[in-house]
């Protein structure tokens, strides 16, 4: 795993990338709100050797080792704005067949980007994204902002992000409890998703309902799954890893051979 620096138009990213053979596609990795690559840890590269794909972990702008955000005040599109980020990186990397694998925010940013840049993507894996704002997610970030002021989760955060925390903690949680965020709705970039897609959550998701799920599977226009985990939160590949690495492997691997 090489890991490095990548300067995209003045932006500064912390790059992690397994490069096993040109002739197979590369899995990008997009960490949640509060994620980093190292948060991670190895399920990547498991899910890299399983499914014989290269492997692409960065931290997004203002996370991990990467460089900081311009400032903690984010635009309702700040999504969209990622997914042009990454769709530079990929430019930057010489990445042309891609496969992406996104959880939460990073699932959305996943969503975004393969409906604007259809023809790089391969193939999308969301794992408990958003495409509006919901009642428990209003609720889930709430509880996580009175944990950030209430426990040790200022200092846990720090040792993956530094003193880029507070930034980052603050442009999480101040836009998607803000009520001019309350309208965000990315139902209508649906359509432009061509490539097939794999929609993983669990039933007990704290920050989404299976409405998510079910709205984004079906506005698509390429092929579509749901994979839903009984018993499971917001963090599936944390939480049952070997379920969903399973499931990913077998997407992955159907796509590969023209079934999807």
């Amino acid at each position: 795993m090489e890991s490095r620096i990548i300067d995209v138009k003045g932006k500064k990213f912390y790059t992690e990338y397994h490069h096993l053979s040109e002739s197979r596609p590369t899995i990008v990795f997009l960490h949640d709100s509060l994620g980093c690559t190292q948060l991670w840890r190895d399920f990547p590269s498991v899910l890299g050797e399983a499914a014989r794909c290269n492997v692409l972990v960065y931290d997004r702008l203002g996370y991990g080792k990467s460089f900081p955000m311009p400032t903690h005040k984010r635009e309702n599109n700040y999504m969209e704005t990622e997914a042009d980020l990454l769709n530079d990186l990929i430019d930057e990397l010489e990445i042309n067949d891609t496969i992406l694998f996104g959880h939460s925010d990073g699932g959305t940013v996943a969503l975004i980007a393969a409906s604007k840049y259809p023809e790089k993507i391969r193939a999308t894996i969301c794992e408990a994204g958003h495409i509006f704002v919901e009642d428990i997610t209003v609720k889930g970030v709430r509880d996580a902002s009175e944990d950030y002021q209430t426990t040790n989760l200022p200092e846990r955060l720090a040792k993956y992000h530094g003193d880029k925390t507070e930034m980052m903690v603050r442009a999480w949680t101040e836009i998607w409890l803000s009520d001019r965020f309350r309208s965000w709705n990315i139902e209508s970039l649906l359509k432009n998703i061509t490539a097939p897609l794999l929609f993983i959550q669990g039933t007990n998701d704290e920050y989404g309902t299976l409405d998510q799920v079910e709205k984004t599977v079906s506005q698509v226009n390429g092929a579509s799954e749901k994979f839903i985990i009984p018993n499971v939160g917001h963090t599936p590949h944390k939480e049952v890893p070997e379920i969903v690495l399973e499931k990913a492997t077998g997407f992955i691997n159907s796509i590969l051979k023209g079934k999807g």
